[in-house]
């Protein structure tokens, strides 16, 4: 799914897409597996908060099986992993689903740091 929040990322293009962009507007960086449950969960709610918060984040899709490097690359133990960019520099990170409410917390936060507040 490609919206103006939402993009799909590769490892060729994982940091004109996420480094770059995270100077101008936080990036999360989903990495996740279609055949991953938790992943299906988590999904559609970092969508919607997105689609809610339009802009202030971005949403950078990795497909774990297809990306491995990426998910090599950030040390990654298990599905989904969220990682979010600022700066051109990893600022926080979180494992499995999570709520909605712990969602708007963490990007909260992370907006705030973003702004450098």
């Amino acid at each position: 799914m490609n919206t103006e929040y939402i993009y799909n990322v590769e490892e060729a293009d994982f940091d004109e897409l996420v480094i770059a962009k995270s100077h101008a507007a936080p990036v999360l960086v989903d990495i996740s597996a279609e055949w991953c449950a938790p992943c299906r969960v988590l999904g559609p709610l970092l969508h919607k908060l997105a689609d809610a918060y339009k802009g202030t984040f971005l949403l950078a899709l990795v497909d774990a099986d297809e990306n491995m490097k990426i998910a090599g690359r950030h040390k990654v133990r298990g599905f989904p992993t969220v990682i979010a960019y600022s700066q051109g520099v990893e600022i926080d990170r979180f494992h499995s689903a999570q709520t909605e409410g712990y969602l708007r917390n963490f990007l909260d936060g992370v907006i705030k740091r973003h702004a450098g507040g």
